[in-house]
């Protein structure tokens, strides 16, 4: 919720005292028996909208819950978080990253503005103690204006709010622009959609999918969402593999690259640890239709792990997949599981897999 939104509320209500005013004139020309003094009614219409601004803030406070105040004139966010008991004495520095989900960057961002971290209306060190029921007060600095070539093209928007942006990115399709994709990216695209609302946002890619992997992609609009939701939204995948899986399982197994790999990932026992779990929908001979969770989040994890048990995706030829019913490797990000950064309300969001893909589906069903 933003001030635009406080003011458009307000302009509602004035356009409601004029006309009072406009019907008040006519009635009293025509029917000179009706006697209302004009300081009456603007005294009621300045008193209706005062209790519309009241109930619009009391609106904020809710839907803000642990955020007592926001506002959002383009891109600058006002945050207000009361320190718990819990929280007493605690370094400064601590407080903000662990309670206000601030990077280290962030905090060394705020601390070189003006009032950029404010506690009880004096200005708040990093090497300062918090306090007990002290209001601690973060000015976000306004983004920068992108650098990302806009681009007119087809968003398929799954969900979107003044903080967040979840798109269904088609296959095919780079999330982030590269040396070789500048102006045919999902960035692209969300540029210019934002321009267009006349919105003006740094392009924050919660999740990165492969250029061949479809499905959601989680966008957020201001940092602070950005810091808060990392390593905090459940992913679920699907994904068509070579020959019959038997029965549902898990793979954890450490990932790196090898020395003269600078794409393709291995098993390697000094790699990174990595978790994924499956779960067979259909299978055949053949192929199999399965459902993937990750407990960690490293690239190619999925296409690693499948192809290290002998089931490599289908279309997937860097690791050892066949690309004769599918160009491209088949796994698509379905659904979300979501808590919101700001209200802390939880909620899922779904892609329908592409068609690509289903045509294969039914054949295995």
């Amino acid at each position: 919720m933003n001030l635009l939104f406080i003011l458009l509320i307000y302009l509602i209500l004035i356009n409601i005292f004029a006309v009072c005013i406009t019907i008040y004139d006519k009635s009293r020309a025509i029917h000179h028996k009706w006697r209302v003094k004009e300081s009456t009614l603007l005294l009621v219409s300045a008193f209706g909208g005062s209790v519309g601004m009241y109930f619009t803030m009391l609106l904020i406070h809710h839907k803000t819950k642990h955020l007592k105040f926001m506002v959002g004139i383009p891109a600058i966010l006002i945050f207000e978080f009361t320190v718990p008991d819990e929280c007493d004495k605690m370094l400064a520095k601590n407080f903000l990253r662990k309670n206000c989900y601030l990077s280290a960057r962030m905090i060394t961002q705020l601390v070189r503005k003006k009032d950029g971290i404010m506690m009880n209306e004096k200005i708040l060190r990093t090497i300062d103690f918090v306090e007990s029921g002290a209001e601690v007060i973060i000015n976000l600095p306004e983004d920068r204006q992108s650098q990302i070539t806009p681009v007119k093209g087809n968003l398929d928007i799954c969900y979107e709010d003044s903080n967040l942006l979840i798109v269904n990115k088609p296959p095919l399709m780079p999330v982030h622009p590269v040396k070789q994709h500048q102006e045919d990216t999902l960035a692209n695209l969300v540029a210019y959609y934002a321009a267009e609302k006349s919105e003006n946002y740094t392009f924050r890619a919660i999740n990165r999918l492969d250029r061949d992997t479809s499905g959601l992609v989680l966008i957020s609009k201001d940092r602070y969402s950005a810091n808060k939701l990392k390593n905090s939204v459940d992913k679920t995948y699907y994904a068509i593999c070579h020959g019959k899986i038997e029965s549902d399982g898990t793979i954890k197994a450490p990932i790196g690259l090898l020395p003269e790999s600078k794409m393709v990932r291995h098993i390697l026992k000094e790699g990174k640890a990595a978790i994924t779990h499956y779960h067979i929908i259909y299978s055949s001979k053949e192929l199999s239709f399965i459902e993937l969770n990750l407990e960690t989040g490293k690239t190619h994890q999925i296409r690693c792990h499948m192809a290290s048990i002998g089931h490599p995706l289908l279309g997937d030829d860097l690791y050892g997949g066949s690309l004769e019913k599918i160009s491209r490797q088949a796994l698509h990000c379905g659904e979300m599981k979501i808590k919101h950064p700001i209200t802390d309300e939880e909620f899922i969001v779904k892609a329908k897999i592409p068609n690509d893909m289903m045509q294969i589906i039914n054949q295995i069903r």
